[in-house]
């Protein structure tokens, strides 16, 4: 579904000032999936401190050394923290130019999923997708749960581009996701309210 019916599958959540949760503080979150069941999406502009992509392709024994040079597009691969639920586990948001039967699944307008080892093996190898983003861990909400947080003025949201969900400059996503609403950052108040 998408959002013109009440779901915002595809789309990317802005954080307003007032979010209570710090865990999302300044966070831009693209939506996987939206359902009458509940959410589920990546946080993509909170670089993790914790792990390299090398490292991590080392860790699972994808690589077997991490001076290894890797393929331009795994170079640029940073490893993101997804969100709060399930952080061992990986995620990666990519370009629907690279898809696993079964495994993949569409998550907006030229935007796919994929939670499995092979997509990581095809990056480090360079056949994988032309843009991505790793993330681990996930945001989750249940059934009506992110509906409130919106009517509760917790969250924004827009249509992502390519740029917002895949480019490095995870520092600036927050600032070009507000502006791509016509909202200057500066302005957006930590107080609700309803006229």
């Amino acid at each position: 579904m998408d959002a013109t019916l009440g779901y915002l599958v595809g789309h990317c959540l802005i954080a307003m000032p007032q979010m209570e949760d710090t865990r999302f503080e300044r966070s831009v979150v693209f939506l996987c999936a939206h359902s009458a069941d509940g959410a589920m999406g990546l946080i993509v502009n909170k670089p993790s401190d914790a792990i390299t992509f090398p490292q991590l392709l080392s860790q699972l024994e994808l690589i077997n050394d991490q001076s290894i040079r890797l393929p331009e597009a795994a170079e640029r691969i940073t490893v993101h923290n997804g969100g709060p639920v399930e952080q061992g586990r990986g995620f990666v948001l990519h370009t629907s130019d690279y898809r696993l039967n079964e495994a993949t699944l569409n998550a907006g307008a030229d935007v796919c999923l994929t939670a499995t080892v092979e997509i990581l093996r095809a990056i480090a190898n360079g056949k994988g997708p032309n843009r991505a983003m790793l993330a681990l861990g996930y945001a989750g909400w249940e059934a009506g749960q992110l509906e409130r947080e919106i009517a509760a003025n917790g969250w924004l949201h827009c249509a992502p581009d390519h740029g917002l969900l895949f480019d490095e400059d995870d520092d600036k996503k927050y600032e070009r996701a507000i502006g791509k609403l016509g909202i200057n950052p500066a302005l957006l108040s930590g107080a609700a309210g309803n006229a």
